[in-house]
Parts: C-alpha cells; sequence; structure tokens
C-alpha cells in the first residue's frame, strides 16, 4: 500500500471515529451501513473503506461479524483517558474548571486552525451553526456546544487533547446550565463562537487562539469567576 493510500485509509478511520464520538451517529452495539452506502457517503472506494475500518477493528473499536455485518463495539479505546478518569469523578468548582478551559482550549484553537482537514473544518462549523439556531430558539445547546468544543479537539491531531475533553465538558456543561438566564453571557457566546468560526475558517491560527481565550474570559466575566 502506497503513503498516500495508507493516509487516505486512515483519514476514512478518524471519519468513522468522527462520526461515532462527535456526531453520535452511531452508538455501541449500532450496525454500519453497507460498504456501497457508506462508501458512497465518505466519498471513497470500498477498498479504501475496508481499510479504514481495519484500522478500527484491530484498535478494537469496530467489530466485523461474519455474515452480518460490522458493528461499534463496546473498548475502553472509545472512552479512554490516559489514566484520567480520576479527575473527571471528582467533584470540581466552576474556577477550576474554566481556569483549565482558559489554559487548555486557546492552544487548542491555534493547532485545529492549522491542522484541520476540510472535513474536519466543515464540522465544526456545522456545529457552530447549529448552536447559534440552538441559542436563538431557545433550546437546549449543552450536547452541541460539546460537540463544537470536541470538533475542534478533533482538529488538533493531538490525541492527548482529546482525551482531556471529557473532563472540560464538565465546565462546558456547568457553563450552559448557569448561563440560560444570562442574557451577557448568551450574547457573549454568540459573538465569541461567531469569532472563533471566522479565524478557523480563515485558518488564522493566532486569531482562532485568540478568540478562543477572549470567549472563556467572557463566560469566566459572566458567572463572576476572576482570573486573578
Amino acid at each position: 500500500m502506497s503513503r498516500k493510500e495508507k493516509n487516505l485509509s486512515q483519514s476514512v478511520a478518524d471519519d468513522i471515529l468522527a462520526m461515532i464520538t462527535i456526531d453520535k451517529k452511531f452508538v455501541i452495539g449500532d450496525k454500519l451501513p453497507n460498504e456501497n452506502e457508506l462508501s458512497k457517503q465518505l466519498g471513497v472506494s470500498r477498498t479504501t473503506l475496508r481499510e479504514g475500518i481495519r484500522i478500527l477493528v484491530t484498535h478494537n473499536i469496530l467489530e466485523i461479524k461474519r455474515g452480518k455485518g460490522t458493528y461499534v463495539t463496546n473498548h475502553e479505546k472509545l472512552n479512554g483517558d490516559f489514566g484520567l478518569e480520576e479527575f473527571s469523578t471528582i467533584k470540581m468548582n466552576v474556577k477550576d474548571l474554566y481556569e483549565m478551559r482558559l489554559i487548555f482550549e486557546p492552544q487548542t484553537a491555534y493547532y485545529a486552525a492549522k491542522r484541520a482537514t476540510d472535513k474536519e473544518l466543515a464540522r465544526i462549523l456545522y456545529y457552530g451553526r447549529l448552536e447559534e439556531d440552538k441559542i436563538l430558539n431557545k433550546l437546549d445547546r449543552t450536547e452541541t456546544e460539546q460537540a463544537f468544543h470536541k470538533s475542534i479537539a478533533k482538529a488538533t491531531h493531538n490525541e492527548f487533547v482529546n482525551k482531556l475533553m471529557p473532563i472540560l465538558y464538565k465546565a462546558i456543561d456547568k457553563g450552559v446550565i448557569l448561563s440560560y438566564e444570562n442574557e451577557t453571557i448568551i450574547c457573549d457566546t454568540l459573538n465569541d463562537h461567531h469569532m472563533i468560526m471566522e479565524f478557523l475558517e480563515a485558518r488564522d491560527a493566532e486569531g482562532a487562539k485568540t478568540a478562543m481565550k477572549l470567549h472563556i474570559l467572557h463566560a469566566m466575566r459572566g458567572l463572576g469567576i476572576s482570573n486573578e
């Protein structure tokens, strides 16, 4: 297999993994669509699709059941955290969680702007716009905001970054819950996310980093959290 084919197979594996972990199109136990349908959906040949699936089978994320099809399997790889699971169960205060976001997420946006594939960028923009729609229509945006930030993390192509996201969800969830009655935070979120998306779409890494930092600082200010 050539290097180009290998890279394409890995890209297909990444796409399928994102469909499971970010888009939630498939959950544990679900059967994937047949080869013809999925290869058409991903815009690749069936041979490349098979290679991508083989990568995920090797990592125990997918399982091929002979005569039945390919299924999403239950494996720690999907929720792996490099031993960080204890932190996700510790009761953390909002200030600590937001300080962690401030330290971590601006640089995540920086690398996402530099490294995102066109598909990954499209996914970020999709969830960013979907969140705007949910905010304007006063709908629950928790899962959509998680997907937006998780899409940015995935675009860093840094495995450790992705493993930290479950901890950051706690801050994102708390922020969403606390912001529902706070018009200032809601307005800031709309403006900030729009700015983050513009910089990411332009692949302006420094701009995306600054926009993400401002977004988190605005949220901290709105929630009365000091960054001193």
